[in-house]
């Protein structure tokens, strides 16, 4: 009697081949798709030929593949952080226009931040890498913290679980150290961060909460770390968040620079995906 053996099913392929795009990795030809996947040749080819017949995949003129246009318009008829993003895009590009520093905004995805919006400052003595699209452990940013200190406790508990993956020699990876930085950031009502991306960096985040009152997103400004001026961002950076919240139709709550919240927030139960 033969005995199938599990396999993953097709749509897990189909994912599998669909995650191997990145911002480092636009375009690819099938063979590497095949390697990076693990997936038998054949397999890949088939899979690839399928996404692109229903334009979730495209082939190049030099016959790689790249994620097809169908893709982004199916994810923009429906995802929340479309609205998200077309409601604080102006309100981003203010604050980067004021600050002519770099200005992000993110959401968290798992336990890691994924950007979804950004404004590079081309004069930065800062090197940011991270794209529109791209993703930094929770733990090891600003926005994160910001995130994390509104997260539900199950899913700080994984973002804290060890071992934390230190960016540089200033990432905080000691569990309880990052949870009294999480308390304090529930009490300032924003996060600051020295060096935990990058060595000369600082990144200073305030949430941007939802209809419901739940914090769905941060807002960040980062700096020269030997440059910061942390007291002329925060209110630039908590008006915009304040600006966002309204606009989202949550009602915003006001915090004291350098003093404390005037109303804790509850746990963040859900998330932008």
């Amino acid at each position: 009697m033969n005995i199938e053996v599990p396999r993953d099913n097709m749509l897990a392929r189909a994912i599998r081949i669909l995650d191997v795009f990145d911002p480092d990795h636009p375009r690819l030809a099938v063979a590497e798709i095949a390697r990076r996947t693990g997936l038998p040749s054949p397999t890949a080819y088939r899979l690839v030929n399928e996404l692109i017949s229903h334009g979730l995949l495209t082939r190049t003129v030099d016959h790689r593949v790249q994620i097809g246009l169908r893709l982004w318009e199916m994810a923009s008829r429906t995802s929340e952080a479309t609205r998200l993003i077309d409601i604080a895009a102006p309100f981003v590009d203010d604050l980067y226009a004021s600050l002519r520093e770099h200005t992000f905004m993110a959401v968290l995805e798992g336990v890691e931040v994924l950007h979804i919006r950004r404004q590079s400052a081309p004069g930065s003595k800062v090197i940011s890498d991270v794209p529109t699209a791209g993703r930094l452990p929770a733990h090891a940013c600003s926005s994160g913290h910001v995130l994390l200190a509104h997260a539900a406790p199950e899913l700080l508990g994984q973002a804290l679980t060890p071992p934390l993956e230190a960016l540089t020699s200033h990432t905080v990876t000691d569990p309880e150290e990052l949870r009294r930085r999480l308390a304090d950031v529930r009490h300032r009502g924003y996060a600051v961060d020295h060096g935990g991306v990058r060595d000369n960096a600082t990144g200073i985040s305030a949430p941007v909460r939802g209809p419901n009152g739940d914090v769905i997103a941060a807002i960040t400004v980062i700096q020269h770390r030997e440059e910061s001026q942390i007291t002329a961002v925060v209110p630039a950076l908590l008006a915009t968040s304040r600006s966002i919240t309204r606009a989202l139709g949550a009602a915003p709550r006001s915090v004291a620079v350098g003093g404390s919240v005037a109303r804790l927030s509850e746990p963040r139960r859900r998330q932008i995906s």
